[in-house]
């Protein structure tokens, strides 16, 4: 499937979080330039991938991998570890219906990578609420 494609699904995505809309219209522009949400008590304050090379070096070969297009990340800390959750579009169109309607839940499909654990990095679903024109993982 063309990457076009899947960035323009990424985009639709995005607006479906609430990302801020100077961020999307960036993403637009140039899909290599993801951000991520940085967990603060208030919510996803957003910096660049590009910023933190290891996560950049991931994101890049995870799309590589999967046919992906990662569109966002969320970095956080849980019982389980430091982790960094990609928010992707698959190359599999017949799931992106479903996709979306669990966004309209509040649910994501992302594929999360253990940093403190990396055997228990996997492809999953985590709960995220729109927070100051970031994300935050609430589950």
């Amino acid at each position: 499937m063309e990457r076009e494609k899947k960035i323009k699904e990424a985009m639709k995505r995005m607006k479906k979080l609430q990302l801020l809309p100077q961020i999307i219209e960036e993403f637009g522009e140039h899909p290599e330039l993801v951000q991520y949400s940085e967990p603060t008590p208030l919510g996803g304050i957003l910096y660049w991938i590009k910023n933190e090379p290891e996560w950049m070096k991931k994101v890049e070969e995870f799309e590589k991998e999967n046919n992906a297009v990662v569109y966002h990340a969320i970095h956080s800390y849980t019982n389980y570890g430091e982790m960094l959750s990609l928010l992707f579009v698959s190359d599999y169109e017949e799931e992106w219906e479903m996709d979306n309607e669990d966004i309209e839940d509040g649910y994501v499909m992302t594929y999360t990578i253990n940093f403190d654990d990396p055997i228990c990095s996997k492809f999953g679903t985590i709960v995220v609420r729109p927070a100051m024109g970031g994300l935050k993982r609430v589950g």
